[in-house]
């Protein structure tokens, strides 16, 4: 693989943050520097433990290559004001938020930033998510393709127009949540005939794999 020498900076180090973070480690990719900041400290043993740098203010993510807003969207607005003035312009910032646009990054960060949105979802986790991004107006295309390269450490991709980001959601950023749903359904009719959960678990959970690879391949 292709080393990545580039340092990245995430805003929040709550767990799709740490599960990105996780794919950078795990993929062998030790010339990447990574930093982080987070208000309340989250994870900052556990990340620090790893090699990762973490920041006390948003100051330590000031210069980084490409910074990740790894924080929910009530929370954007705070993240964003208090990088206003401090983040290099040549800096790719990449919101990982729902319903947030470019307009609005760029307006709160008072310039016209080099932005990328991305939709990922709770299977990043595992190294199995699938995340769904745009590129910005500012953004070139090298510098999509390495935001891209990054989420490939923990899944796949596909890249979608930017006016189709609110409407993704529901397709990969929701979907796992109603799968969840829709298999508590399946395990709970299990338990009540009789069948033990851990195999009543397995049984289904090949039978979801399997039948996502007819969809894909057949």
């Amino acid at each position: 693989m292709q080393k990545l020498s580039k340092s990245i900076g995430f805003m929040g180090s709550g767990n799709m943050a740490s599960a990105i973070i996780a794919g950078m480690l795990q993929s062998g990719q030790q010339e990447m520097a990574l930093k982080v900041y987070d208000l309340n400290g989250n994870h900052y043993q556990t990340l620090a433990a790893q090699g990762v740098e973490t920041c006390s203010s948003p100051d330590g993510l000031a210069a980084v290559d490409c910074l990740i807003l790894a924080v929910k969207p009530q929370n954007m607005s705070d993240a964003l004001d208090a990088l206003r003035g401090k983040l290099d312009r040549k800096a790719v910032v990449v919101s990982i938020a729902a319903g947030i646009t470019e307009p609005y990054i760029q307006k709160k960060l008072g310039f016209d930033a080099k932005v990328v949105l991305v939709m990922p979802n709770t299977p990043l986790l595992l190294g199995r998510g699938a995340t769904a991004m745009s590129k910005g107006r500012q953004t070139s295309e090298q510098e999509f393709s390495f935001v891209q390269s990054l989420f490939r450490l923990s899944g796949i991709v596909e890249v979608i127009s930017t006016d189709k980001m609110n409407e993704v959601i529901a397709l990969n950023g929701s979907s796992p949540a109603f799968i969840y749903l829709f298999a508590k359904g399946f395990l709970q009719f299990a338990q009540h005939n009789g069948i033990e959960a851990g195999t009543a678990l397995r049984l289904f959970s090949a039978s979801l794999e399997g039948a996502a690879k007819m969809m894909t391949d057949s």
